[in-house]
């Protein structure tokens, strides 16, 4: 790596006048070089483009305009196979695993190691892949084991293994460290340090502006498809980068409005499943927003998920006032299609997977939760489908060309808001949020929280899971806290400090080895 006193070293990847159109433009005139043993630190909102000029780079998507330029001569890949064949790794957000085959089988899937009869030579294999799971920490994991048996966050270190292995000449991480542990992202960080010095160039994609001045030593930003600027790191700040980032300038407080918090709308009764939540109780009022804290694994998720029905629960019950200022009564939620009919609406942190039909429009996606609306014989309108989609489209915001764009194909802050908005049409009372601005950046998150107050003044009740404390501790009126499985404390805005959530959040550990470990994921949390 050259020295602040040095000439930089010559590109080893150049971008020039790159453009990407859709429908509409995606990009637009990017120009960037990348210089051996130097970290690029690229951010933006999600929408940017920050995704699409990474998939142009590493050979996922042809530009419309522009030329690249990989070690002074003309680079065009033509697909991920022959970027990689040229050095150009990337590891985005979507991992590129298969999950039935084994950790080692993935590792070497394009260059598996035959003996002389052309069979698959195992011990070599398990030899390899251990060697390349050391470089980032996964010693203790059986190379023999299937990929779909771990965790995200040790699937995410095996996809980052698998990009390390063989001649790397630029590496692209997209949010490397959003499913990570803190020592997990420790480790990375020590390989990146390592490439660097190796003079591999990179890509550094995070929300996450902490970790940009530990990895990166410039900063490229984007926003609307466009780059506002380059600059060194050390030249900006976290504040100068958001407000590159989103146009204007936003503040650490959040006005939530004027809001009358009334009776209570929703009340949770000694919920229990083993093993995972006990006897846990807590009530939110119309128009408040009551946040759920705790560590990975304290059950914050299950129990929206026995809220909701979506999971069978072992005891307990949920109660609802029938109109405003009623006392809440038992109803019976066995599953979700019960708690939609009650009003009740979950949105979920794995939006992918359990939100959203990626494949379908965002006409589709809005309506699936409000059928009957947009029906008629039990045949879909198309016209009434298409006008609830545009009427939330501009409630929400969300940036999309229309109501006939694959949901797939927009940013996670937009796939969010559609989410959002096909409860909204349906006018629920009561919105449990879990995970809500996970992978979303900094501009979007604001606007969810907007959004999150203007339900509140609605009147409606509002449950938040966030492994962000402080999220939790800008937009919430009162926070309870897991730990274990229990609701350990609920602390109101002028009662409580990070101290005393903390305190609660690891109070249900009672052996050493079992906090040892929670403090271990609290940390891994933390960073985001």
């Amino acid at each position: 790596m050259a020295s602040p006193n040095q000439e930089p070293l010559p590109a080893v990847l150049s971008v020039t006048g790159i453009g990407k159109t859709y429908v509409e433009p995606v990009l637009a005139d990017v120009s960037l070089a990348l210089h051996a043993g130097e970290a690029l630190a690229l951010t933006g909102e999600n929408g940017a483009g920050k995704s699409t000029l990474s998939k142009i780079i590493g050979g996922l998507v042809d530009p419309t305009t522009g030329t690249m330029q990989l070690g002074g001569q003309p680079y065009a890949p033509a697909s991920r196979t022959e970027a990689e064949a040229l050095g150009i790794r990337m590891v985005m957000q979507e991992l590129n695993l298969l999950p039935t085959l084994s950790v080692a089988e993935n590792l070497f899937l394009n260059r598996l190691p035959r003996n002389g009869l052309g069979w698959i030579d195992r011990k070599k294999l398990r030899e390899d892949a251990r060697g390349a799971m050391a470089q980032v920490g996964l010693e203790a994991i059986d190379p023999d084991t299937l990929v779909g048996e771990l965790g995200i966050g040790h699937q995410q270190m095996v996809e980052i293994a698998r990009n390390l292995i063989g001649d790397c000449r630029v590496l692209i991480l997209d949010e490397p460290t959003a499913m990570l542990t803190a020592r997990e992202v420790d480790l990375l960080f020590e390989q990146i340090d390592a490439l660097k010095s190796r003079g591999v160039a990179l890509v550094y994609i995070s929300h996450r502006l902490e970790e940009l001045a530990r990895v990166a030593e410039k900063i490229a930003v984007l926003r609307d498809g466009k780059l506002v600027r380059v600059d060194a790191m050390a030249n900006l700040t976290s504040d100068q980068i958001v407000t590159l980032m989103v146009g204007r300038e936003i503040g650490e407080r959040i006005d939530l409005g004027v809001r009358n918090i009334g009776a209570t709308l929703l009340k949770v009764d000694k919920m229990s499943r083993a093993p995972v939540v006990h006897d846990v109780s807590f009530e939110v009022k119309a128009g408040e927003i009551f946040g759920v804290s705790g560590l990975i694994g304290a059950g914050r998720t299950e129990l929206m998920r026995l809220i909701f029905g979506a999971d069978q629960k072992d005891t307990g019950t949920v109660s609802l006032a029938p109109t405003p200022g009623a006392a809440p009564t038992v109803v019976q939620i066995d599953a979700p299609t019960d708690a939609v009919k009650h009003g009740i609406a979950l949105i979920t942190e794995d939006r992918k997977g359990e939100g959203l039909l990626l494949p379908q429009p965002i006409a589709a996606n809005v309506s699936l939760g409000n059928l009957r609306s947009v029906a008629r014989n039990g045949i879909v309108d198309a016209k009434r489908e298409n006008a609830l989609a545009k009427k939330q489209i501009d409630a929400m915001r969300i940036r999309t060309s229309g109501p006939a764009q694959p949901v797939g194909e927009l940013s996670g802050g937009n796939q969010q808001k559609v989410v959002i908005g096909r409860w909204l049409a349906r006018d629920c009372k009561v919105l449990l949020f879990d995970e809500p601005t996970r992978g979303i950046d900094v501009g979007a998150k604001f606007d969810i929280y907007g959004l999150m107050g203007a339900l509140a003044r609605d009147g409606r009740a509002l449950v938040v899971v966030s492994s962000d404390l402080r999220e939790l501790m800008l937009i919430c009126d009162r926070i309870g806290v897991m730990s274990a499985g229990r609701m350990t404390g609920v602390f109101r805005r002028d009662e409580w400090t990070q101290d005393a959530l903390l305190a609660a959040a690891f109070a249900g550990y009672r052996n050493r080895e079992a906090l040892l470990h929670a403090h271990d994921t609290h940390e891994g949390e933390t960073q985001s």
